[in-house]
């Protein structure tokens, strides 16, 4: 079968490549973490960590874009971050090639896994972490779980991918928890989990005409924007007492340049519950900007501490 290079084009973008890096700057903080503890990274296992955690990102995009075909097609509010890759369906790519490249990334992960098994001795808690990652990936959208249509998936989505990603290149390294990597994650859990909810509220007719229940349908969208609002509160306030807490102040204070960014969040959310026109575009652009800064800021503060 011949390849063009206008399917090529839709595969990179079924694969979400934005998000792919998000995930690998979040692992990144992890290991930053240990660097700044003193721990000497090893080079291997950071390598083979990091391909896991891409493979089964990978698989995550890859059986949300077959499971949800039906509801991204039908779906006006589409986003460059929201609403589907858009590369599935009439005039893309047949929908079995995101279920085959899901079942790929899937075994590759496996096999490098068995790899770590046989060749390392790793803590307990770094394989229960690596337990719940796969657990929480695989179920996101797979029946019969279907977490993302479950009122639950924005929370689990928010604690695996800002929590534990960057605690199991943590424990990778380090072999122990420490207090650095919960008061570090903590702000960056609450700021990931009101980017989904932005990230919802383009998508909310579609999702209720499909009966899709996530956690902005189950709480109507009103609630569900005030929540948005006091999550990025809540991470801010977060970050302000691990500063007070001993979290190193490069890297807290760092964080806190992201401040501005946060007020603007909330006050769009805020001229959209008032019945102003929404702005998808720059609502959805602002919620990951918010995020991926604040996580950005934070790994180069360990950096440079």
């Amino acid at each position: 079968m011949n390849i063009g290079v206008g399917q090529i084009r839709l595969f990179i973008r079924l694969s979400r490549p934005f998000f792919l890096l998000g995930g690998l700057m979040l692992y990144a903080l992890g290991a930053a973490i240990s660097d700044y503890l003193g721990r000497q990274i090893d080079v291997g296992l950071l390598v083979i960590g990091a391909a896991i955690i891409l493979l089964l990102q990978l698989m995550t995009h890859y059986l949300n874009e077959y499971y949800d075909t039906a509801v991204d097609r039908d779906n006006p509010n589409r986003t460059l971050l929201t609403g589907g890759s858009g590369a599935l369906g009439p005039g893309g790519l047949p929908r079995r090639v995101a279920l085959y490249a899901g079942i790929v990334c899937l075994g590759l992960a496996a096999t490098l896994t068995s790899g770590l098994i046989t060749q390392t001795h790793l803590p307990l808690a770094a394989w229960l972490v690596l337990l719940l990652i796969f657990l929480g990936s695989f179920f996101y959208s797979v029946p019969p779980i279907s977490l993302a249509s479950s009122g639950y998936g924005e929370l689990t989505t928010a604690v695996l991918v800002a929590g534990l990603v960057p605690t199991f290149s943590f424990l990778l390294q380090m072999r122990d928890m420490h207090r650095l990597v919960v008061m570090s994650t903590f702000p960056l859990i609450a700021l990931l989990f009101a980017m989904l909810l932005a990230f919802e509220l383009p998508d909310y007719g579609v999702d209720q005409a499909h009966d899709r229940r996530n956690l902005m349908v189950r709480l109507g969208w009103s609630t569900a924007m005030r929540l948005h609002d006091v999550a990025i509160v809540l991470g801010f306030a977060s970050l302000a007492a691990a500063i007070a807490e001993g979290l190193p102040r490069r890297v807290g204070l760092g964080a806190l340049i992201a401040l501005p960014l946060a007020a603007a969040q909330i006050w769009q959310m805020r001229r959209i519950r008032n019945g102003l026109p929404p702005r998808w575009q720059t609502l959805t652009i602002g919620a990951l900007g918010l995020f991926a800064l604040t996580a950005y800021l934070e790994l180069a503060g360990y950096l440079l501490s």
